[in-house]
């Protein structure tokens, strides 16, 4: 199980690896600075949230989730 600061953590670094992406796409496509930060200042609020809830409901379903206390292998589920 997961904290929601470790999640809220991961969707923040996520998004901005994702925002940097975007940014840099964004300005090659359209040769435009101002347009490509946009650009990826939209995409980085727009997923943040919907990455979050994503994680948080992924935490909800136990398939393929292994019981750490029954686990002998450590590569087991690799």
């Amino acid at each position: 199980m997961e904290t929601h600061i470790r999640s809220i953590t991961k969707s923040l670094t996520w998004r901005i690896f994702g925002l940097v992406f975007t940014f840099m796409i964004g300005w090659l496509v359209t040769g435009s600075l101002k347009l490509g930060l946009t650009l990826g200042l939209l995409d980085f609020f727009s997923k943040l949230g919907t990455f979050y809830l994503h994680e948080r409901l992924w935490m909800k379903i136990r398939w393929g989730r292994l019981d750490g206390a029954t686990v002998t292998d450590p590569g087991a589920g690799i």
